[in-house]
């Protein structure tokens, strides 16, 4: 059993990072009447206690989250006034609970979680909803059970701890097994900057592989390093909205400022064309 747990990394610069662009594709999709499937691979607790003893001990919501809501970016309102909700309340939202609140009636979402102790905080915070299915399975093997989804739209969120390294080139396999039952299927995988040669890795199996139409967002707070510790992130996602380059182009040099304003640093880059 893998010993990860995101409750010491909560609302990071990461996770900001992450969640946004969680957020714009799934109200991008929301902008059509008919109903769609999210399915979450890794999914963590759902909600974490900023007062716990594993969040306060790092206390890395100190400088993503909480900077973001001291400094507002106008583009990232509808964002941050969803997560304050939580904050407000002590909390911060995983991308289980981003999507609960945000689903409509006829949507699904399908949430995996390994971990005993995280699945049973996940089933307490995200199986309210008849519509919300919270399974103690490996989220690789049961997205391409789940696919293709009866609605033919749906939203895939892969973002494994990487405490095994073999997971760079598995989220490249999962994605592809993805696209080859569901084409049209939008899909997020998320990825920490830690050494840069692993995610050059990640990078080559995707435009090696059989995906198309592939786009790379990445926020640094800090230039890359040998030393410990994440200094950046990324998002990488297949069958993007049209729109959200152009968001990211247009909002992450703000963002960037926010949450690092000395050393951060910023890309969107296209890996493979349609």
């Amino acid at each position: 059993m893998l010993s990860y747990q995101h409750h010491y990394h909560v609302g990071n610069h990461a996770d900001v990072l992450k969640h946004w662009v969680l957020f714009e594709c799934l109200t991008y999709l929301q902008k059509k009447d008919k109903p769609f499937d999210y399915i979450d691979t890794h999914s963590g607790a759902g909600i974490y206690d900023l007062k716990d003893s594993k969040t306060q001990k790092l206390k890395e919501f100190e400088t993503g989250i909480t900077r973001l809501l001291a400094q507002p970016v106008p583009a990232l309102e509808d964002f941050t006034q969803l997560i304050k909700q939580f904050v407000d309340k002590g909390q911060y939202p995983g991308s289980p609970a981003i999507v609960d609140a945000l689903l409509r009636r006829g949507d699904k979402s399908w949430l995996f979680e390994l971990h005993p102790q995280t699945f049973t905080e996940l089933e307490q915070h995200c199986a309210r909803k008849r519509q919300c299915f919270v399974r103690q399975e490996d989220g690789f093997k049961g997205l391409t059970a789940l696919l293709p989804v009866a609605s033919k739209r749906a939203l895939v969120l892969i973002d494994p701890s990487y405490e095994l390294k073999e997971d760079y080139r598995n989220v490249v396999i999962a994605a592809e097994k993805a696209i080859q039952r569901m084409p049209q299927t939008t899909v997020l995988i998320w990825y920490p900057v830690v050494q840069r040669q692993y995610v050059e890795s990640l990078v080559t199996g995707i435009q090696e592989s059989k995906l198309r139409n592939v786009l790379q967002i990445e926020l640094r707070i800090a230039a890359d390093s040998d030393e410990k510790g994440m200094t950046g992130s990324g998002m990488i996602v297949v069958n993007p909205p049209w729109t959200l380059a152009k968001q990211a182009e247009a909002l992450l040099p703000d963002l960037t400022e926010v949450l690092s304003p000395s050393e951060g640093n910023w890309d969107v880059s296209p890996l493979v064309a349609e």
